[in-house]
């Protein structure tokens, strides 16, 4: 949770900063695409709001209502930052792109003049993208650190499958949107440079539409990524082997009736079983032997923090 914590106080530091620039950017210039990475960086300020709220609500003690605790409420606040914010600043970048080409709304960038000094305005978008990729690259590196960690903790094969089976949906949102914003700037960076060389603004409000088109995907794929988890996923299936192995081999134990794992937050599960232990067990010895189960569940993964067991005998 501490690294979460982290790598969300990271980009909203960096996010707060860049969107400013990239704001008084437009103002001067009237650029398109700065528009879009305004959007864009207001978008994921708010993203990062988002996440710490629902960072700060899951560490809600457990009550009657919730007895399970307050985890889920990361996925909950990470698809809204899915729907409200990403989805909102790309339509309204894909908008304001579209039009850009289709009516020519390119803005006029006239010299700006400071301390003496004069200078053609979209010197001053390029010299705010450049930072923002500064920026970026500072809370890209905190998220992939935290992303990493957890690649080689659990074993994972690498991003895909990281993509695939975290349940730490706050690190996994602020890894993409840093990845995103570095891309995004990128990309005005290049329509920018480009009408500028060949004088022809529709590079520019094509790095626009591009911006939003990206927001847009961002959304969908980072709501598909939270829907599995607010419906209850478990954990993967070799993950699950791993698990039902230690209860096999633990003495006294003869087979497994049912098991089931689900996510209850962020690195949070609950494991329910029905296990039938041999015929001469005693009452009195099956506490022990199901806390000694708890224990071999928890020492094969530590994400586990409920276990309920059902004996058969």
């Amino acid at each position: 949770m501490a690294g979460s914590r982290g790598v969300v106080l990271a980009a909203l530091f960096a996010n707060g900063a860049i969107a400013v620039l990239k704001f008084l950017g437009f103002i001067l210039t009237g650029s398109p695409s700065m528009l879009s990475e305004t959007y864009h960086s207001v978008s994921d300020t708010g993203n990062q709001v988002f996440l710490l709220i629902g960072i700060r609500y899951s560490d809600k003690q457990t009550s009657r209502e919730h007895p399970f605790g307050y985890g889920k409420a990361q996925f909950f606040y990470s698809f809204l930052v899915a729907v409200l914010l990403f989805g909102i600043a790309g339509w309204e970048s894909v908008k304001h792109g579209y039009d850009a080409i289709v009516h020519g709304t390119h803005g006029v960038a006239g010299p700006v003049s400071i301390a003496g000094f004069s200078f053609p305005s979209w010197y001053v978008n390029v010299a705010v993208l450049l930072g923002a990729i500064g920026f970026e690259s500072y809370a890209f590196a905190k998220a992939n650190k935290e992303l990493r960690r957890q690649i080689d903790k659990y074993g994972w094969t690498g991003l895909r499958d990281a993509f695939r089976k975290t349940s730490d949906v706050t690190t996994l949102t602020a890894f993409t949107e840093d990845t995103i914003a570095l891309l995004g700037a990128g990309l005005a960076l290049a329509g920018i440079l480009l009408s500028k060389t060949t004088g022809n603004e529709i590079y520019d409000a094509v790095t626009a539409l591009l911006i939003g088109i990206m927001l847009m995907g961002f959304a969908v794929a980072l709501a598909w990524e939270n829907k599995r988890l607010l419906l209850g996923e478990s954990l993967p299936a070799e993950v699950e082997a791993e698990l039902r192995a230690a209860i096999e081999n633990a003495p006294e134990v003869v087979h497994i009736d049912t098991f089931r794992t689900v996510y209850i937050g962020p690195q949070s599960v609950l494991v329910t079983t029905d296990v039938s232990f041999v015929p001469e067990t005693q009452a009195i010895d099956l506490d022990e032997l199901i806390a000694d189960l708890e224990d071999e569940l928890r020492a094969v993964d530590d994400r586990i923090e409920h276990v309920y067991v059902e004996p058969e005998v």
